[in-house]
């Protein structure tokens, strides 16, 4: 015997937790005489209590008339039962487990499945005979969609009528001629002591909680769960994680999708991943993998070998690529194993989306460019046509036989044909390929694409490590974020000396109600005159500052000005619209600005009815030792002003029709011709 450690404790000096019996149980049920043996049945398993019975007729009870193959509500059998309980009128539930509705009841839980001795169904004919049997065109009564299809499998000559009611009432529809024959839950006869009236057990895929019953009671009343959770069959279950395994390479499994591999019993995996990485790992794993017209299991048949497996008791991991909740049919998977009562946990992992986004360094959003971006499918959904969503970016997944329409149908959106479209061929993997086109180019290509294939669309999507940008204005530090950007300045910028006409303004400043700053140098050099001339900045006390936007506003702010209005436009239409929004009028408004002006703001303010004194602080001509490049090297072009716009056109003759153009401002925007996207 090995060495170890041992205490004594004195059994009779340990305080044992306190169990409250709640030996009487009021169990609620329904009217029928089903209802009450199965209750009387499964309340007998536990010699320990003492029952009486709460009978209801449910809303399913009352309203026979209402189909079963209709869309019912979950709760069709078990509203008022369940009330019963949760109002304190009983301290249980007694279900036929099948009946239970999804989600529960929030403050009601399960406190015991009691397990089914029989779950297959049985046919009750007029004269004993069987399916294969009946006359053609015989009529069968079903209240199931599930066992019409069933039966149709075997004879679909078979007329169905829709049957509600007890056991008994269907029974006599057989007996009354009304019909040639009854489905009916095998295990519902036996409880009855009628299965001597069973024609033939029928060789049908029955409802996995068919005869199974539940027990439900109050969340919150721990003594009577506590009664019956020793017989509660889940105790023996297994668990259900979806794991995502990534785009496919093995390094981006997630450590919790690792550790899930490692405890798991079986494994069903897919085809998107890299299928060596799976044999480190000891499970038995089984192939289930879907792909387009070649599907090696139905989803049905999918969730049905999760069930089996989780109630045979094993810990069961159902392996997706990339992410269990991006077009992986997980939440599908989820809903089936959770109505089943099965535990379900999900392991997040990197989505195919998002490793391309990173695999190509395409940012999904960018500031400046894509400030949304959206997943969609290349399929319709359930036989509809393709939906296409509204972002900035667009990520596509499925959609390489498809992808010349989906291009197409992008342009008829109102996408611009020189929208960038990048598509990735087995996204993260040693064989990953990439494609580009404009959207237009797409539209029309007769290329065929290898599959498993991700498309990202949108200007964000021409952002790459190897694209260059042109930054024409005097500053390029606002647009550092958006990669490669080579600074050549079109125009050049100087102070406008011995400024008599400023100066005048500048004696009477006090008697200014607005001064509208519209860029950093009209507030630059603004400011440096006030120092020339030595007035004191109080005397702006009470002037009133407008920015033309942020750029603007962070100059201001070096004299330690905190502008009274801001344009959320970069522009002088925002200033514009304050002023008439406020009906800002007679008002005596100085312009600091370049000698090319916004004429605009000028005609703008005047028409508003106020006084303007435009006043240029700066000149604004052609940077005349600027260099001359070579535009096709360029994806795109950033102006920051009219005047960047006139000298790029003085210096090159025209704005080429490739180029993607970046506006600051909606003036700028206007002073080109060409469409700004």
């Amino acid at each position: 015997m090995n060495a170890g450690y041992f205490c004594t404790v004195d059994l009779n000096s340990v305080k044992m937790p306190e169990i409250h019996y709640k030996k009487n149980i009021k169990a609620a049920i329904c009217s029928s005489r089903l209802a009450k043996v199965q209750a009387e049945e499964t309340l007998g398993k536990f010699p320990n209590i003492t029952y009486e019975f709460i009978v209801l007729d449910s809303y399913g009870d009352k309203n026979k008339h209402i189909s079963l193959m209709e869309d019912i509500s979950p709760d069709f059998f078990t509203r008022e039962i369940d009330n019963a309980v949760l109002h304190g009128d009983a301290d249980i539930a007694v279900h036929s487990a099948k009946d239970l509705p999804y989600p529960l009841p929030e403050h009601i839980t399960i406190a015991s499945l009691i397990d089914s001795f029989d779950q297959s169904d049985s046919l009750v004919s007029h004269d004993g005979s069987t399916l294969k049997e009946l006359q053609y065109g015989a009529t069968v009564g079903t209240s199931s969609v599930a066992r019409k299809n069933e039966i149709f499998k075997v004879r679909p000559d078979i007329g169905i009528v829709s049957v509600r009611g007890t056991i008994e009432e269907r029974m006599a529809l057989v007996d009354n001629g009304k019909i040639d024959a009854l489905v009916v839950a095998t295990c519902a006869l036996k409880r009855l002591g009628i299965d001597d009236r069973i024609a033939e057990v029928l060789d049908f895929t029955t409802h996995p909680l068919q005869g199974k019953i539940a027990i439900t009671a109050r969340k919150n009343d721990k003594d009577t769960i506590w009664l019956f959770s020793d017989s509660d069959i889940r105790k023996n279950y297994g668990k259900v994680t979806l794991v995502g395994f990534g785009p496919g390479d093995p390094d981006l499994l997630t450590i919790a999708g690792d550790k899930a591999l490692k405890n798991a019993d079986i494994i069903f995996h897919d085809d998107l991943l890299d299928k060596d990485s799976l044999e480190k790992y000891p499970a038995e794993k089984i192939y289930v993998g879907k792909r387009k017209d070649k599907h090696s299991h139905s989803q049905d048949e999918i969730n049905r070998l999760l069930y089996d497996a989780a109630v045979s008791g094993k810990q069961v991991v159902r392996l997706k690529g990339g992410d269990p909740m991006i077009f992986a049919h997980g939440r599908e998977e989820i809903d089936y194993l959770k109505k089943l009562l099965i535990e379900v946990e999900v392991i997040p992992s990197v989505s195919s989306g998002n490793a391309a986004a990173a695999y190509t360094q395409i940012p999904l959003t960018h500031r400046g460019i894509s400030s949304s971006v959206a997943f969609f499918s290349g399929h319709g959904h359930n036989g509809k046509s393709l939906s296409i969503p509204e972002a900035d970016t667009l990520v596509c997944y499925m959609g390489a036989s498809n992808i010349g329409n989906i291009a197409g149908q992008l342009i008829d959106k109102g996408l611009d044909g020189d929208t960038p479209a990048v598509l990735i061929y087995n996204v993260s993997r040693m064989d990953q390929k990439v494609f580009r086109f404009k959207l237009s180019e797409l539209r029309r290509t007769e290329q065929i694409f290898p599959t498993p294939l991700i498309a990202i669309f949108g200007e964000a999507a021409g952002l790459d490590g190897n694209i260059k940008i042109l930054a024409t204005g005097t500053s390029s530090k606002e647009y550092k974020h958006m990669g490669n950007i080579d600074h050549e300045p079109l125009i050049e910028v100087r102070k406008i000396e011995n400024n008599k006409t400023l100066y005048a303004a500048l004696e009477k400043i006090n008697t200014f109600d607005w001064i509208c700053f519209t860029s950093r140098y009209g507030v630059r050099y603004f400011f440096e005159n006030i120092h020339d001339r030595k007035i004191d900045l109080r005397a702006l006390g009470n002037v009133a500052i407008a920015s033309v936007g942020k750029t603007t506003t962070k100059e201001l702010a070096r004299y330690n000005i905190i502008p009274d209005f801001e344009s959320p436009t970069e522009s002088a239409e925002g200033i514009l619209s304050y002023f008439k929004e406020k009906n800002i009028r007679k008002k005596r408004i100085l312009l600091p600005r370049s000698d090319k002006g916004l004429k605009e703001l000028y005609v703008g303010l005047i028409k508003t009815g106020n006084k303007v004194y435009d006043i240029p602080v700066y000149t604004n001509t052609i940077n005349n030792v600027a260099s001359f490049k070579d535009l096709e090297k360029f994806y795109g072009v950033i102006f920051s002003s009219p005047s960047g716009v006139e000298a790029f056109k003085k210096i090159y003759g025209v704005i080429p029709d490739n180029l993607y153009l970046i506006a600051r401002g909606k003036t700028t925007e206007k002073s080109i011709n060409n469409t700004v996207l």
